[in-house]
């Protein structure tokens, strides 16, 4: 049977009682009138059924699909005779949490039990719910019962506009307005059978077996036939999860890849989860075309240019299999050209996730330089400061922090004594040119901005094909968006609780690259790593308020803008900035890894190439 997270609540019918508060699952008054409701009138033309909380009995209905796994089982079912009404739903699921119900595809049904909202991940979340029967009974009234015809999602179907705005935020109570909206549009459809034909993917197979598509074909299409997301005010209303619920014994996942095309006709119900949205749990799956373009490499540095490069390794520790150190080598040697210099980004301390109070990484750093010399790369040093235990987030016991790697062949480090976890590094006069107080240093980490958070750590380099050249380097990774709702949350828009401490440590960074312009207005300054915000975010534009920095991903052509891809959309958190006078910088976002099924990470490295 598929494998699957667990995503839902308590695993007998008998627990769903004593969970119901813990769940945040909705309860109301008892009313008369619940006995022979239909689905059209439980489902009710809001987000919220107005018989939540009361009994139900009699609901006619045919059995569309059936969940026989996990602590989230159940079945669909889906009332042959719809109402009128476009906002009304006319199937819903029935939750018999660990049991397996004893119902087959196409039989006609009579359904009894309480009506509920679940919310997935508990109400704080602020995702949307799911209305559905719990405690349920049931009689099978026939078998072989033809199904209703799936809902045909494509371009024509799903509104342009993403989602309404409420007073407060919630949209819950708004009546839905299908026609209108994308997220009233599946909204209006939960539970019922829909389908997608010929769709592209724009989200790689992952480990839980999932992948996006999109119904809509020509919507925002990256170069490389992803799905762009470039604006708050349009998250790409097309996308849409596919799941399974075939046994992976009668038919095993898709594999896919960005690009690639789930050629023919997927068909299921459409579920909603905490994991990704509104999700088609395919009972049909078509098949995967490969249509997705190979792994890029960049070009390889010209004497006088300097390449750095930054790249997020996704906890990396001695621990992490010998075979993805390699592909992080090869993908630096072969698809980077060995830069000059690389910014890496979640690097862990040389007892990986194990919370012992290890906060060294040269275990794991020498691991990663030994491969790279092994793939036929140079013999690369590093330079990093270790935190102070468990202070910088990331998984807990990993002690993740930002390293340096550096060609010694091509370039020197400029060390200078002095910086540690606590110690901020200062920008000094130096006969009239800027340097540092310590090389490597850390940017405040004393400043709350930084709590639980990696600090910036801050190198000078020199091309030695340029003698006298400074080029000073500024290696980040800012906080997660974890705690932001999610942009089909029911509040609209969604908050970004997680921005102002992104926006306070931009401000930081800033403020450090202006007091080394102050020193010297020609300094040649490069700000790179993973900033967990997007180019058009108030992050960036604090990042580089007053002209100090240029973001390069502007520079490139707009269907080219993106280096990670979450839920479908194709968009930018890693960053390459300049100051004003490497003014022909050379940037390009190497794609080998978002994109993929298979991976050695989750975000594409980036490298910039200047003249200093």
């Amino acid at each position: 049977m598929p494998s699957r997270r667990s995503l839902r609540r308590p695993a007998t019918v008998s627990a769903v009682a004593c969970a119901a508060l813990a769940t945040g699952l909705l309860t109301a008054p008892q009313s008369a009138g619940a006995a022979g409701a239909r689905i059209h009138d439980i489902q009710g033309s809001t987000r919220l059924s107005p018989l939540a909380g009361q009994q139900v009995s009699d609901v006619p209905g045919t059995v569309t699909a059936v969940r026989s796994f996990g602590s989230a089982r159940g079945f669909w079912v889906q009332d042959p005779h719809p109402d009128d009404n476009a906002a009304t739903s006319e199937a819903i699921f029935v939750f018999t949490g660990g049991q397996t119900p004893k119902v087959a595809v196409g039989d006609a049904v009579t359904v009894a039990g309480k009506v509920s909202e679940y919310y997935p991940g508990g109400k704080d979340a602020g995702l949307q719910s799911v209305t559905e029967i719990t405690g349920a009974t049931w009689t099978v009234d026939s078998s072989g019962a033809k199904l209703p015809a799936a809902y045909r999602l494509n371009a024509a179907s799903i509104p342009t506009r993403y989602a309404p705005r409420a007073d407060g935020g919630n949209m819950e109570s708004l009546p839905l307005r299908p026609r209108s909206y994308a997220l009233d549009r599946y909204e209006s459809l939960e539970g019922m059978r829909v389908s997608v034909a010929g769709a592209p993917v724009v989200g790689a197979t992952n480990t839980h077996h999932e992948l996006w598509v999109t119904a809509e074909p020509k919507h925002h299409r990256t170069a490389r036939g992803g799905t762009l997301y470039d604006s708050y005010k349009d998250p790409n209303p097309g996308r849409v999860k596919v799941a399974s619920l075939i046994p992976f014994s009668e038919r095993p996942f898709p594999v896919a890849d960005v690009g690639d095309e789930l050629t023919g006709t997927t068909a299921g119900p459409l579920d909603y989860d905490n994991f990704g949205g509104y999700t088609l749990q395919a009972t049909e799956l078509g098949t995967v075309t490969d249509h997705g373009p190979a792994p890029e490499s960049t070009r390889k540095q010209k004497t006088d240019e300097l390449a750095v490069a930054t790249y997020n390794v996704e906890n990396l520790a001695p621990t992490t299999p010998q075979a993805k150190f390699d592909r992080l080598a090869a993908a630096l040697v072969d698809h980077l050209a060995a830069p000059d210099v690389v910014a890496l980004e979640e690097v862990q301390d040389d007892s990986g996730a194990t919370d012992n109070g290890v906060v060294t990484a040269g275990a794991t750093l020498k691991k990663l330089t030994d491969a790279i010399k092994a793939a036929g790369g140079p013999a690369y040093e590093w330079r990093q400061i270790d935190p102070a235990n468990d202070q910088d987030g990331g998984q807990p016991g990993g002690n993740i922090r930002v390293a340096f790697l550096f060609n010694p062949e091509r370039v020197s480090f400029t060390d200078i004594a002095g910086g540690d976890a606590t110690t901020p590094v200062k920008v000094v006069d130096d006969h009239g040119k800027a340097a540092l107080s310590a090389s490597p240093g850390r940017i405040a980490p004393a400043d709350p901005a930084w709590k639980d958070s990696r600090k910036p750590l801050v190198g000078q380099f020199s091309l030695k094909s340029r003698p006298g050249s400074r080029v000073f380097v500024v290696a980040n990774h800012f906080n997660s968006k974890g705690g932001d709702q999610g942009l089909d949350s029911r509040f609209q828009p969604p908050a970004r609780s997680s921005e102002t401490q992104r926006i306070a440590q931009a401000g930081l960074v800033n403020a450090f690259v202006k007091d080394l312009l102050a020193k010297n207005p020609r300094a040649d300054v490069v700000v790179a790593g993973d900033l967990n915000d997007y180019q058009f975010s108030p992050v960036l534009k604090k990042l580089t308020q007053g002209g100090v920095l240029t973001d390069l991903v502007g520079r490139l052509p707009r269907s080219e803008r993106y280096g990670y891809v979450y839920n479908g959309n194709s968009q930018v958190l890693d960053h390459m900035l300049t100051s004003r006078h490497p003014a022909r910088a050379d940037y390009d976002i190497v794609h080998i890894n978002a994109e993929y099924a298979d991976q050695a990470s989750d975000h594409d490295p980036q490298v910039l190439r200047i003249r200093p």
